[in-house]
């Protein structure tokens, strides 16, 4: 009676491990999904990682600041350009974001939040390579010979991601209205 009590419970205590242990990129990437399932949860996985917070201009609304869905994860407008910095605060240690939180600027330079819409100046010519190399590796434009994307990007979260879900964000920004805008260099800190 005794040995099935410690067998139950051993084997209890194995299936809690199976059914709850960690999250691996393989475990993790284990359902087959189809192509419109990954380009639902790619649009799940954009909306709920705060893409839309630095990567799309914002229109000010009765509650405050929200993304302008005319130019949705098209990155810091071409058109615009950034605001003085005032007085004593281009070496202080703060980092400042314009209005639309589409640029930031801090001890790093100057960075401007990119296109991820699906046009030339965006993602258009991107591979899913490049995708995930620019989320995993922190690279400029997913080339491997590039810079370093700037901050505030916080792709050393992003790159937790499964390579399921990277591929589910690349497909469901592959599938937004292109927009035509580009983005300003990165401007490296003035001495």
């Amino acid at each position: 009676m005794k040995i099935l009590q410690i067998t139950t419970l051993l084997c209890a205590a194995l299936l809690g491990v199976a059914c709850n242990g960690p999250q691996t990129k393989e475990t993790s990437d284990s359902t087959t999904l189809t192509q419109e399932e990954l380009t639902s949860r790619g649009e799940y996985l954009v909306t709920t990682s705060g893409c839309t917070d630095c990567h799309s201009p914002k229109i000010m609304t009765e509650q405050g600041p929200e993304p302008d869905m005319d130019r949705y994860l098209s990155g810091f407008p071409a058109t615009d350009s950034l605001p003085a910095i005032p007085e004593g605060m281009a070496n202080a240690p703060w980092i400042l974001f314009n209005p639309g939180l589409t640029a930031a600027v801090g001890p790093w330079g100057t960075s401007y939040a990119a296109n991820l819409t699906p046009h030339a100046s965006g993602l258009g010519n991107w591979s899913l390579e490049q995708f995930i190399r620019a989320l995993r590796e922190g690279k400029y434009k997913g080339l491997e010979n590039s810079r370093p994307l700037m901050p505030p990007m916080p792709w050393q979260n992003f790159r937790n991601f499964s390579d399921q879900d990277l591929e589910a964000i690349f497909l469901y920004l592959k599938t937004l209205k292109p927009i035509d805008n580009v983005v300003p260099a990165y401007q490296p800190p003035t001495p």
